[in-house]
């Protein structure tokens, strides 16, 4: 019993030892010293016009038209008839970024520069059953269109969307809502916000394609 009572009394000081110096540390911190996070994430100023579109798919991406769960590539899309896929995604990015510009009415105008990472997303199989998620990614420039000046730099912009599946994606296509409209809203919403940094609200967006 007394080596149970000294384990615990052990414990609890080197608890009280710990907490005391997390504490003393938080209490030396100088107070004009600013947060990481916050030195990360500057600040833009942003009053844009939506003046052009730059997009671009490599060359080594790789298209699979497998109706497997999970083909391996880059490329996967369904959305539209069998075609050029690159060709597809890329009228789905620039109806999405004309969306988003639309409205704009800045006095710097700008050129959206895109070049996709990855767009993932559901096969027959997949959608009719699991359903999963539309893994989309791409690299974001915007540039100053008549200088050609950089105005952001190259940052990689997550555009994932969970991607419906089962009764669900059947209850979703016969309000006709294509996994192609849920894309395409869902990248105009992103794009407004990359453009003004605020969120998309009411936004029209028209048919893609």
């Amino acid at each position: 019993m007394k080596l149970i009572k000294a384990v615990a009394l052990g414990a609890v000081a080197a608890l009280l030892t710990a907490c005391s110096t997390a504490d003393m540390v938080s209490r030396n911190t100088p107070l004009n010293t600013p947060a990481v996070s916050a030195a990360a994430a500057p600040q833009i100023e942003r009053d844009y016009a939506l003046h052009s579109i730059r997009f671009a798919v490599p060359e080594d991406m790789t298209v699979s038209e497998a109706n497997s769960y999970y083909p391996i590539a880059d490329i996967v899309w369904r959305g539209d008839p069998l075609g050029n896929r690159a060709q597809q995604i890329s009228d789905i990015f620039q109806t999405s970024i004309r969306s988003a510009g639309a409205g704009l009415s800045g006095q710097v105008p700008v050129t959206v520069d895109v070049e996709l990472a990855r767009f993932h997303s559901l096969t027959e199989r997949t959608r009719y059953s699991v359903g999963g998620v539309h893994s989309i990614k791409f690299d974001l420039t915007i540039r100053h269109a008549e200088t050609g000046e950089v105005l952001e730099p190259t940052r990689r912009i997550n555009g994932d969307l969970a991607a419906l599946g089962g009764y669900a994606a059947l209850a979703a296509d016969n309000r006709g809502e294509t996994q192609k409209m849920r894309i395409t809203t869902h990248l105009t919403n992103l794009f407004f916000r990359e453009l003004t940094g605020q969120t998309a609200r009411g936004l029209v967006v028209e048919a893609a394609g």
